[in-house]
Parts: structure tokens; C-alpha cells; sequence
């Protein structure tokens, strides 16, 4: 009888797989590592991965490797190894925050291959005879504030090339700045940001690239604002988890946009808008300051 009961049970979970996998069109299927112990790390791995009849994970405990069966016209793969690193589960794509690993259950805290070995890098230890050690507690080098100001610094730099590209009206500057950001954001090593860093990281760079995109190949000026007000709040969001060597004001102009109002970060505190240039250069007000 028992054995009867796994064969059902083994169809049963055969037929619902079968069953998600015909309600997704447009299917791709691909495999992928995923780190991670146990059963109850499953459950999570696929929980945080499948969206109904969009995207399905089946993860393999033994292996560490999931199989993703995705509609390519609506998600990607990158779109759903962020949705498990944030989970907490590192894969081949995406570093989990590590505050999202930290509240995993003990069980479901895997030996962290992937930090282990930036760590060894880093200080220049020798792994032999270590293999026993809790890498845990070990702290991490990328948690240092001047490793964080490093990682991003190039980031916001470009950002504020764009912003005073855009005070002057100058769409070629603007569009080369923008370029530069470009490479600064794919530049970026996630395994070095802080904690709060890599997790809104995760959240906003798939925007940042595209916004900073719209701005560098675009011609229109009035285009390059409208991508700038989309970069700037999520520019926003990263300088407000971020660690600065100076003084950022977040300030914002009421006019854009017909009258709705948009934002933009500055170093300085003085009021440039760059939404509307010489026009209307002093218009706005500063509305946070960011240390």
C-alpha cells in the first residue's frame, strides 16, 4: 500500500507539473544553480520563482539545480533569480542580501559558496583547514563604508553629469553622460554592497539601465527630462541606503510634467533645475537632505 501511495503521490505531482508548465505560453525552459539545503528551501525557492502562468521553478534539493519554465514575452530569467536571491537563496545570477539570508531558518542556511570565496580573495587567506569555520561570522570586507562609497561613487557622479548636462539644455552631454552611467552601472560588484545596498540594488537596476538608455540615445531634450525624472527616483531610493562623503539634497520642481511635479538629486544646495534650464533655472525647492 505505501508503495502504491508514492506512485500516486509521484504522478500526482508529475501531472500538476505538467499542468503549469501547458498554461505558460510562449515557454522557455532553462537550468540554473540555486543554493540551498532542504525541503523547506524549496518551498521558498519556488514560492519566491513562480508566477501562474508565467513563470515555474522546480528546484532539485540534491543537485542545486532548478529548471525554469518561463514566458519569454513577459518575464526573463534574470527577472526570477532576483525574485529568489531576495528570498534569500544565492544563485548563479544574483547574491542574496545578506539580511534576507540572515532570516532564512537555521536549516535552510547553506554554506554560501559564492561569499566564501570573494572573502578568501579579499584577505588573502589561505582556505586549507578552514573548512569547518562559520563564514557567517566572519564580516565581511564589502561592508566597509569606503567600499560602499567606492562601489556606487561612480554611479552618482554620473547621474550628476546627466543633471547638469540637462541644466544647460545640452542634449549631447547629456546623451555621452548618460553612456558613461551606462558602463558605471554595469561596472557594479553587488557582492561589496552593504546589505541595504544590494537589496534595493536588486530592485532598481534593471530601471537605472533602462531610463540611463532612453536618456543616451535619445536626440529630444524634453525626451531625455521625462527619462531623467524616472531615473532620478530611483536614483533616490539608492542614495537613501547609501553612504555618502557629502551632503546629497533631494529637491523638486512643481511644474514638470504638466503640472505634477518631479525630482532630482543634487550636490549642491542652490536650486538648478534641470527640467527646465535657463527658462526657469531657480524654480523648485529643496524637500530632503541626505547625509
Amino acid at each position: 500500500m505505501k508503495s502504491i501511495s508514492k506512485i500516486l503521490m509521484v504522478i500526482a505531482v508529475l501531472l500538476s507539473t505538467i499542468s503549469a508548465f501547458a498554461q505558460i505560453k510562449n515557454a522557455k525552459t532553462e537550468t540554473i544553480k540555486i543554493f540551498g539545503n532542504c525541503d523547506m528551501c524549496k518551498a521558498t525557492i519556488e514560492k519566491a520563482g513562480n508566477v501562474q502562468k508565467v513563470a515555474n521553478v522546480d528546484w532539485n534539493k540534491d543537485t542545486k539545480m532548478a529548471t525554469i519554465t518561463y514566458d519569454g514575452s513577459k518575464t526573463n530569467q534574470d527577472e526570477i533569480m532576483k525574485r529568489i536571491a531576495l528570498a534569500g537563496y544565492d544563485n548563479e545570477k544574483f547574491r542574496a542580501p545578506d539580511d534576507a539570508y540572515a532570516k532564512l531558518p537555521g536549516c535552510c542556511q547553506y554554506d554560501r559558496a559564492i561569499k566564501t570565496v570573494t572573502e578568501t580573495k579579499e584577505k588573502g587567506m589561505d582556505m586549507k583547514g578552514h573548512t569547518n569555520h562559520n563564514h557567517n561570522e566572519m564580516v565581511p570586507q564589502s561592508n566597509a563604508p569606503s567600499q560602499n562609497v567606492s562601489q556606487l561613487k561612480a554611479v552618482f557622479e554620473n547621474y550628476f553629469a546627466i543633471k547638469d548636462a540637462l541644466t544647460k539644455t545640452d542634449v549631447t552631454a547629456a546623451s555621452a553622460k548618460a553612456t558613461q552611467l551606462a558602463t558605471s552601472i554595469k561596472g557594479v560588484d553587488m557582492n561589496k554592497l552593504s546589505a541595504e545596498e544590494h537589496t534595493v540594488w536588486m530592485k532598481v537596476m534593471k530601471e537605472l539601465a533602462t531610463n540611463t538608455e532612453s536618456i543616451s540615445t535619445s536626440k529630444d531634450v524634453s525626451k531625455q527630462r521625462n527619462a531623467f525624472a524616472a531615473l532620478s527616483e530611483n536614483i533616490y531610493q539608492l542614495a537613501k541606503v547609501s553612504k555618502q562623503e557629502n551632503s546629497i539634497y533631494y529637491q523638486h520642481c512643481p511644474m514638470f510634467n504638466g503640472g505634477k511635479g518631479a525630482n532630482w538629486l543634487s550636490k549642491e544646495s542652490v536650486i538648478k533645475n534641470p527640467y527646465y534650464g535657463s527658462q526657469m533655472l531657480t524654480c523648485g525647492s529643496t524637500v530632503e537632505t541626505l547625509k
